[in-house]
């Protein structure tokens, strides 16, 4: 098979990669465009954990991987050459990344790193409010395994972050480290952030915050606080953010000797491309707006109309990490950040993205039954402040609690009304979204552009990563609902984004409700 002069195709034949986080929307949409576009890779090792409904890792990544629909396009341009790559050259390694060695035995450990020529990390806590220490451990203290690893055979590195990690930085940010916007955190000669006292300090904080009279549930939201309180302490907007931080300062100290590419993508949405035009798999960042609308829960939202927000579909993000690869196994010793985002070569703001949402659901609302239940949506939604929505949701809680605490008196309801839950649920999202919905920042991929050119990959190569190839009406008013519409939105109520309020509360107003 010829490789037609690849400089990405010529540099990964024959090698074996590690993939952490596989079964993940950005992992397997990696996955699809390795085994695609680079058949000639020796192998690839996914490091999957068993449990759940799963009795072993093999069984999971085979239900849970290889039998989602990002594959079948891939599966109908030639089914026999997908299973052959899957049968010969995909290695299921069962193993836990929050584990020493991921679980393993040092003697299996050790054998792992002399055959990988490359680890991709791209697994990661992305819950926004994790308990602190749940992703700590993820986020952070894991990647004490993948430095192991790699220090083992001198194993090239690349950890997949966010632009996130940036925090509450204002302005241009460019792909390099950005210390904490709050605090400060001591350097060492190198210059590098070292981290590993603060982890400590946030390890102590843990501790001391659990109380074992506590019930589960109590200990869990005391995490989830501590993490918040922490991540704004020090200048991030969520534990989510702030322990990728930690974890990026984590790995360039300790392989600062090594080769790391630090690849940070945007918020991540539907493919623009491939596999497939729009797939997507579960509901992003940015989807809350969309679902709201859908359902007409939504007659104002906390966001700033004028504010730029980073969108950037998963296809380029994946070609980013494949180019990532690229760049750490043929630059030894040397550490590189990417950024693979929009706001500084093809910005748009939340308003063009809202018009290109409703001009597409107003016109062919019919075509997207399932998300928008065969009925026709509103023409329009208010943006409006956080304070202003914060606000008018607990001037509407108010009458609510009296009603409340008088059914409880008499002992006919002592449970919050469903309602008062939504106005609960409205005011946390608009505290941990109104970061992404009033952004105060530009994200900047100059480096990964040069990396493309350098690698020989333009705008129309098997491996774009250019924002520029966006048209933002096309993208998010139809690839992106379509996507959503055949990929995202499940029939039964426990998947949904959004459920309607009980009819009681019809009069009220609407709020968005998250469900899990």
């Amino acid at each position: 098979m010829t490789l037609q002069g690849s400089i990405v195709k010529e540099t990964l034949q024959g090698k074996h990669v590690l993939i952490t986080g596989c079964t993940g929307f950005l992992g397997k949409v990696v996955l699809e465009k390795l085994i695609r576009s680079t058949p000639d890779l020796a192998s690839i090792t996914l490091l999957v954990r068993a449990g759940g409904r799963f009795q072993s890792a093999e069984e999971r990544a085979k239900n849970d991987v290889f039998a989602s629909s990002v594959f079948s396009h891939l599966k109908s341009l030639d089914e026999s050459a997908f299973e052959d790559f899957y049968q010969t050259k995909v290695k299921v390694l069962e193993g836990q990344l929050t584990e020493p060695r991921f679980g393993l035995s040092r003697e299996d450990f050790e054998s792992l790193a002399d055959q990988i020529d490359v680890i991709v990390n791209s697994a990661a806590s992305v819950d926004f409010r994790e308990p602190l220490d749940q992703a700590l451990a993820i986020n952070t203290l894991s990647l004490n395994s993948i430095v192991a690893l790699s220090k083992l055979g001198n194993i090239p590195v690349v950890q997949v972050s966010t632009c996130y990690v940036n925090g509450f930085n204002k302005g241009d940010m460019f792909e390099e480290t950005h210390g904490p916007a709050n605090r400060k955190i001591s350097r060492n000669g190198k210059g590098q952030y070292v981290v590993e006292g603060l982890i400590h300090q946030l390890q102590d904080r843990i501790v001391a915050s659990v109380d074992p009279t506590m019930t589960k549930a109590q200990q869990k939201q005391a995490l989830v606080n501590l993490g918040i309180e922490q991540a704004h302490k020090y200048g991030w907007n969520d534990t989510y953010t702030f322990t990728k931080w930690l974890g990026e300062q984590l790995l360039i100290e300790k392989l600062s000797d090594s080769s790391l590419v630090i690849l940070r993508p945007a918020i991540i949405e539907s493919t623009l491309r491939a596999p497939v035009p729009g797939w997507i798999e579960g509901i992003k960042v940015a989807d809350a707006i969309v679902f709201a609308y859908a359902r007409g829960k939504m007659e104002y939202f906390p966001a700033n109309p004028h504010g730029v927000m980073d969108i950037i579909p998963a296809d380029l993000v994946a070609n980013s990490v494949i180019l990532s690869m690229v760049k750490a196994i043929r630059s030894s010793n040397e550490t590189h950040i990417y950024q693979c985002c929009s706001s500084s070569s093809n910005p748009v703001t939340v308003a063009e993205l809202k018009r290109a949402m409703v001009d597409e659901a107003q016109a062919n609302h019919k075509s997207y039954p399932k998300l928008f239940k065969q009925n026709k949506p509103a023409k329009e939604f208010t943006f409006v402040s956080k304070s202003v929505f914060q606000l008018s949701m607990k001037a509407a809680k108010v009458p609510l609690g009296l009603l409340d605490e008088a059914k409880s008196v008499f002992g006919l309801n002592e449970k919050k009304s469903q309602f008062h839950k939504n106005i609960d649920t409205a005011i946390t999202l608009s505290e941990t979204f109104s970061f992404y919905t009033f952004p105060k920042y530009r994200f900047h991929n100059g480096k990964l552009l040069a990396l493309a050119a350098e690698l020989g990959e333009n705008a129309d190569g098997e491996f774009p990563v250019d924002a520029k190839l966006i048209k933002w009406k096309k993208y998010f008013g139809q690839t992106h609902l379509a996507g959503l519409e055949r990929y995202a939105v499940h029939e039964q109520a426990k998947t949904a984004l959004v459920k309607k309020a009980p009819s009681k509360a019809k009069s009220k107003k609407k709020v968005l409700e998250v469900v899990d």
